[in-house]
């Protein structure tokens, strides 16, 4: 009879945050092997299992010992903090099973079962430190041989990973600590956040912010979990958060508060600055040569150390080394509400802002988005307006989408347009919002297809409104009123604007408000869906 092999992850030790099928396999065993302590932090998870625990240093007998009685037809669970594949238990047995010449097929059935890892964990405690490209390393030199650890310390210090630093002292062991912050500080600022996390999710929980020059001044042992940040990684209310991308993107409206509501373009939130991109360029650059010329270095310092002489001449020391930010300013522009004709000065303007290394797109909005990377969108914004644009901000905004009014022909409604762009133009909305404006019956240039139409006919204003404006079951807005006068529609249109940007829900379109509310500012809600049977889309809108 073949016996089994459950080799369990219990995550971070709270019961609350061992997994279902965890505590499954852990009903399931005939015995458990653990280190004494793992066993103690699922006692009330044991009924009648036969218990083997040794010491810390005593795995690869455990696992010897497991496969042994699993090989004599028991089910036997191996138990890990964490995850049982991450510095825990599920290497040594495959490496004792293979040793003996296993093989799935005919071999004693394995089952691996994940856990909540320390850096999981820790993270989660810390706030949000681990949204990028990050690493975990043990401090520990039993199995690894410390230059192999200092060699990976030193490259991820270099490449800007997140850290996560596991059993990084003991008793014993207490110099690789210390080596770990001396190489970190060679490359990043001595402010970089560290979070120090001992005993995540147990009775003696204890979670210290600090950072880089001072996090040896606070308890280390090896129930702490250090994780060092990026050169990214800011702290925020007592949390410690690393931003998603080193991309930044910000808009007409988000030039003075960019991103919203952390304000990641800020020197004080993150102390990288924009104004050292040059200087990264120039040190990557200065790497790329010496790569070039010296096929082997003994050191990654000596390659850092070298490619700076090059850059500054003369001896140098070690410097810090920042990622450089990529900021992205976002602008739509055309040439004015009414008028579609772009000049010759204004298209040279634009290739002289956009540049190489921007993006121009011509948008269905009658517009055309800028994607351009600066650090001065003011200068960007006045050479635009000097060129006689019309700027938008670009993302959730109110958008105003109206027709040529026959080349100014018929231009009554002109002026209520820009009144509305001048009251509402750009006002940040729960979804991207556009009002349609058509200055005559003829309606071409498709006002009631929009998320909110009037349309200009007979000295008056018809108004529509909730229109679907994508997918095959799109529709054009139901006509709630006719006949609005002039001076009233500007009125009107704000009222409803306002009470969809107060009422309505994140990323909630204006069509699904309307119908979900029913009645906006006066006016009632009907159901003009086509009664037709259309498959729905892929994305389920």
């Amino acid at each position: 009879m073949k016996g089994k092999l459950l080799v369990i992850g219990f995550g971070p030790g709270s019961f609350e945050h061992i997994t279902q099928r965890a505590r499954e396999a852990i009903q399931e065993s005939d015995m458990i092997i653990g280190y004494k302590t793992y066993v103690e932090l699922i006692q009330g998870l044991l009924t009648n299992q036969q218990i083997i625990s040794t010491g810390m240093t005593e795995e690869v007998s455990r696992a010897q010992e497991a496969v042994k009685q699993a090989e004599a037809g028991k089910t036997v669970a191996v138990i890990s903090s964490g995850d049982a594949g991450v510095y825990g238990m599920a290497g040594l047995v495959y490496e004792v099973l293979i040793e003996k010449g296993w093989k799935k097929e005919t071999g004693v059935e394995l089952e691996v079962i994940p856990g909540i890892s320390a850096i999981n964990s820790c993270a989660s405690l810390l706030g949000a430190p681990v949204m990028h490209d990050a690493c975990t390393i043990s401090l520990s030199d039993h199995l690894t041989p410390w230059e192999l650890i200092e060699r990976r310390i030193e490259a991820a210090a270099q490449a800007d990973f997140v850290v996560a630093f596991y059993n990084p002292k003991s008793g014993r062991r207490t110099r690789q600590i210390v080596e770990a912050q001396r190489i970190l500080l060679k490359y990043r600022s001595p402010d970089t956040p560290v979070g120090l996390v001992k005993s995540a999710y147990r009775d003696r929980e204890e979670v210290v912010m600090t950072n880089l020059k001072d996090m040896l001044n606070h308890e280390i042992g090896m129930l702490t979990t250090v994780v060092v940040g990026n050169s990214s990684t800011f702290f925020y209310d007592d949390l410690m958060i690393t931003p998603r991308g080193y991309q930044r993107k910000y808009s007409l409206n988000q030039t003075e508060q960019p991103l919203r509501p952390h304000q990641r373009l800020r020197k004080e939130a993150e102390p990288w600055a924009l104004d050292q991109e040059e200087t990264v360029k120039q040190t990557a650059s200065a790497i790329e040569a010496v790569q070039n010329t010296r096929e082997e270095k003994a050191t990654s310092r000596a390659l850092a150390e070298e490619a700076l002489q090059a850059i500054l001449g003369g001896e140098t020391t070690s410097a810090v080394v920042h990622q450089p930010i990529q900021s992205i300013f976002e602008v739509a522009v055309s040439p004015g509400l009414a008028n579609k004709k772009f000049t010759p000065v204004q298209m040279t303007t634009l290739a002289e802002v956009v540049g190489e290394k921007g993006t121009m797109e011509y948008t269905p909005d009658h517009q055309i988005k800028l994607q351009i990377p600066t650090a001065q969108p003011d200068v960007i914004i006045k050479k635009l307006q000097a060129a006689s644009f019309l700027l938008s901000p670009v993302g959730d905004v109110f958008t105003i989408k109206a027709c040529d009014f026959c080349d100014g022909e018929k231009s009554d409604a002109i002026p209520h347009t820009e009144e509305l762009q001048k009251r509402l133009g750009g006002m940040d909305m729960p979804k991207e919002l556009k009002l349609g404006i058509n200055g005559c019956g003829m309606a071409c240039y498709g006002a009631v297809q929009e998320d909110i139409g009037i349309v200009y006919r007979k000295g008056a204003f018809d108004l529509f409104l909730g229109a679907k404006t994508v997918g095959r079951n799109a529709h054009s807005g139901q006509i709630v009123a006719e006949g609005i006068a002039a001076d009233d529609i500007v009125e009107i249109v704000e009222n409803i604007i306002h009470e969809y940007k107060e009422k309505g829900h994140p990323n909630e379109r204006f069509h699904k408000f309307f119908k979900r509310v029913k009645n906006v500012y006066g006016f009632d809600y009907q159901d003009i869906t086509p009664k037709i049977k259309v498959e729905p889309a892929p994305c389920g809108d």
